[in-house]
């Protein structure tokens, strides 16, 4: 009888699949995963390939960028109910609301929200880029939207007006300075480094501030034998297949229950039955992909 990894793998093959899996998924979606990576840079490397159906282990809005990149290609969430806290923060009727009120103001979304909602804003960024998506926008007067600690960061270190949102990521808004503090005293020879969606005074007390790709480059280049990571805890998987011999420390709290949500028997359900189809009106798919372009064109 085969395992569920040999069925996922089987049924991968026969139906022309790509499975995805983010960085905070658990350690045996991301072993079975095609490509490991960040939601954006996933769904340009499925959009580049020849697969029929890509299979995306993360919340529904990185399946939804998936499909804004591969419209042609059949979209599947293993866990369709495994929804981002911070892109529910953020509506498109909202951004049209704020508009009103800021009218000269350039709307930047951070990828990590809704498709409906990047149809109502001038860019997307991504955690990597947002700090150059800005200071290259001609604009001065920014409204940065869902992540107010990412916002915060790219306005301190762009030096421009920028307008905050009321958002945030649970996991990363829940580091503390003490946090930190606590894990120095225990690892006084480790580095630290940090997720943008932190709170600045976290940031504050970092060796290197990136993304998760940049973290990973980060320390695969360090001399350093040791690091304290402030993200979510699922990194630690793909850290320590990268940088063998060296030590991870994350706070006890970085655990994104809902990443965790995603199973290989979910994995398997899925694309068994081809359930979670992500289905979006072209319309959709066409307002929303401007943003995702004018970034991509701004970055050349």
């Amino acid at each position: 009888m085969q395992s569920v990894k040999e069925r996922i793998l089987a049924l991968k093959k026969e139906k022309n699949a790509v499975i995805l899996a983010h960085n905070y998924t658990s350690p045996e979606v991301q072993d079975i995963a095609d490509y490991v990576g960040d939601s954006l840079g996933l769904s340009q490397k499925a959009a580049a390939t020849d697969a029929d159906i890509i299979v995306f282990c993360g919340v529904s809005f990185m399946g939804e960028t998936a499909k804004i990149l591969s419209p042609s290609k059949k979209v599947l969430l293993p866990e369709p109910e495994a929804k981002c806290a911070m892109a529910a923060m953020c509506s498109a009727e909202q951004i049209r609301q704020a508009k009103e009120r800021y009218p000269d103001a350039t709307v930047v979304a951070y990828v990590n929200t809704a498709a409906e909602t990047k149809t109502a804003v001038d860019y997307c960024c991504t955690s990597a880029n947002a700090l150059n998506v800005v200071k290259q926008i001609p604009n001065d007067r920014i409204l940065f939207v869902p992540d107010s600690n990412l916002g915060r960061y790219v306005k301190e270190q762009s030096g421009k007006d920028i307008i905050l949102w009321n958002g945030f990521c649970p996991v990363h808004q829940c580091v503390t300075v003490r946090q930190v503090e606590e894990l120095k005293k225990a690892h006084p020879g480790a580095e630290v480094v940090a997720h943008p969606e932190c709170r600045l005074e976290v940031l504050n007390n970092a060796d290197f501030i990136g993304s998760t790709e940049a973290i990973l480059k980060y320390c695969q280049k360090s001399d350093c034998r040791e690091f304290i990571v402030l993200t979510e805890s699922g990194m630690g998987h793909r850290l320590e297949g990268a940088c063998p011999g060296k030590r991870f420390y994350f706070t006890a709290q970085s655990l994104c229950m809902t990443m965790k949500m995603i199973s290989l028997e979910s994995i398997l359900e899925c694309m068994e039955k081809e359930t979670g189809e992500i289905i979006l009106d072209r319309e959709v798919i066409e307002k929303a992909y401007l943003p995702v372009k004018r970034m991509t064109d701004i970055l050349g």
